[in-house]
């Protein structure tokens, strides 16, 4: 089993930066990929970012290439998302995704409680 928290999430002006956290505990951190979803109001759950278990891959929608990063601190057994240029369409429920078998195509079992980020223009 592995538990997730998720943190960060706030309102924000066009252009601006947030960083999300994911606390994990249960399950080894290392033994696990992680990743990020988000979802905004009316429309599916969408993938945002992968992280191996290693860390030492990485995997991004096109929508966030080149402004969003993952990563993750094994001493602190929590992943981040560090979220730059921030625009209008990323406002959406950000959560928390552990345990996937192929990280970037499917989705994990254990998922965190979601949270908000809000993007203004």
């Amino acid at each position: 089993q592995v538990q997730l928290v998720e943190s960060g999430g706030g309102l924000v002006q066009a252009g601006g930066s947030l960083t999300l956290s994911c606390a994990a505990s249960g399950r080894t951190f290392s033994a696990y990929s992680m990743g990020w979803f988000r979802q905004a109001p009316g429309k599916e759950r969408e993938f945002v970012a992968a992280i191996s278990w290693s860390g030492g891959r990485t995997y991004y929608a096109d929508s966030v290439k080149g402004r969003f990063t993952i990563s993750r601190d094994y001493a602190a057994n929590t992943l981040y998302l560090q979220m730059n240029n921030l625009k209008p369409e990323d406002t959406a429920v950000y959560y928390c995704n552990a345990d996937s078998p192929q990280p970037g195509v499917a989705t994990g079992p254990y998922w965190g409680q979601g949270t908000q980020v809000t993007v203004s223009s």
